[in-house]
């Protein structure tokens, strides 16, 4: 009992944690004017809140005795930072309603590479889940299906959900093949995904803080950073809890606190369509839920 409140706490704080970081990195990147900027001045957020962590559990000194892991551990940060470089690429030449969907598709890749790589089962109410919710996370998000464009460069919103997709196995085997924790991984990925950001700010003459940014500014962008850490710290361990395609139906509940967050703080409307859509995303959750009872077996919602 205690383990399964423990576990819905940390799938919460997840949610939390990733839907704040995508409010304030949205504030951040239109304050700045600069997505590369945002997103080293986040992260260079989250290093401090890390170092503090590993320092306060006095695991600082491990960072430099990870023989053979330090590579994976590596490619998790690039992965990282491609996941962002793709989206954005996608951003610029295409348009924000295809960008949406089309980045969603990693959860349908990841049911995919469980059946197919991992022979892992999958039922078909598992699957009707998975598409209820992302049916009702596109509504929420006001995707215009009807204003849907193609273009060559959407490629890269597939590339770019490819790289999510991907990682998020990479990050499983670090954590079964390596043995490694949450925190040596999270401390990789950011000082990674940091050092590239920075190359390519500079590269685009975009690192530098515009003027007159006050307070309020530097405030968001600790907040950032600490959402950044509590992302790393749930997600990384809800992965090794639970299976991957089961963490990513989790994080579809996260459009569904982004658009509270939007009402409340951001003056964002909830309209008619967006109820509907959150409606729609729980009732996809219930499926999935339900899915020991449902199947008759035993709900697998951890790895064995």
């Amino acid at each position: 009992m205690k383990d399964d409140l423990k576990y819905t706490l940390m799938v919460i704080g997840m949610v939390v944690s990733w839907s704040i970081y995508y409010a304030v990195s949205k504030i951040v990147v239109d304050a700045t004017g600069s997505a590369r900027l945002a997103g080293f001045l986040l992260r260079s957020a989250a290093l401090i809140f890390l170092t503090i962590q590993l320092l306060a559990d006095r695991n600082f000194s491990r960072l430099f005795h990870q023989g053979k892991a330090v590579r994976i551990l590596v490619m998790i940060g690039v992965f990282g930072f491609l996941l962002d470089l793709f989206a954005n690429l996608g951003y610029a030449g295409g348009s924000l309603s295809t960008g949406t969907a089309l980045l969603k598709t990693d959860v349908l890749m990841v049911n995919l590479a469980t059946v197919i790589l991992y022979h892992k089962r999958l039922y078909i109410s598992d699957w009707l889940g998975t598409l209820i919710m992302l049916g009702g996370v596109l509504l929420v998000l006001g995707v215009d299906f009807g204003g849907m464009t193609l273009h060559v460069t959407d490629l890269y919103f597939l590339l770019s959900a490819a790289c999510v997709s991907a990682n998020a196995f990479i990050i499983k085997a670090a954590q079964e093949k390596y043995h490694e924790d949450a925190d040596m991984i999270s401390y990789y990925n950011n000082a990674v995904v940091l050092i590239l950001f920075g190359c390519s700010a500079a590269l685009h003459g975009e690192l530098r803080i515009p003027q007159n940014m006050g307070s309020g500014f530097w405030w968001l962008v600790i907040l950032g950073g600490l959402a950044q850490t509590g992302i790393y710290f749930f997600y990384y361990r809800n992965l090794r809890h639970f299976e991957v395609w089961l963490v990513k139906l989790y994080l579809l509940l996260m459009p569904v606190l982004s658009c509270f967050i939007g009402v409340f703080f951001l003056n964002e409307e909830l309209t008619v369509k967006k109820v509907l859509g959150i409606l729609v995303v729980l009732a996809g959750a219930a499926v999935i839920l339900q899915r020991g009872r449902i199947n008759h077996s035993g709900r697998p919602t951890r790895d064995t």
